[in-house]
């Protein structure tokens, strides 16, 4: 097991390609889209929107604890014009990270 942190972006799903730009600039490469994401935050329910432009977006990555700081420094000032929200937590990975070269 080893220390990884973990991104959750939650936005409109108008910003999708913009927010996985930032996250591959940022050498973060793999990651998990779950679309048509509802519920209830600070500006209200999400769940009565009949427009799918305003479908709101769950993007899920896990980096290095050493990568977290050009994700943060590439998806503030994205979130900040355009909005949502973005968690980063740590958590535990149980799967090996080091490549078996040869068998």
């Amino acid at each position: 097991m080893h220390l990884v942190k973990k991104i959750e972006v939650i936005a409109n799903s108008f910003e999708l390609g913009k927010i996985l730009d930032v996250l591959d600039k940022s050498s973060v490469h793999n990651h998990i889209v779950i679309r048509n994401v509802a519920g209830k935050g600070l500006r209200g329910t999400t769940e009565d929107l009949d427009m799918t432009m305003l479908d709101n977006v769950y993007i899920i990555a896990f980096c290095m604890p050493e990568e977290i700081k050009p994700v943060v420094e590439n998806i503030r000032p994205l979130l900040n014009k355009f909005g949502g929200t973005c968690y980063i937590s740590d958590v535990m990975e149980i799967r090996s990270v080091k490549c078996v070269a040869s068998l």
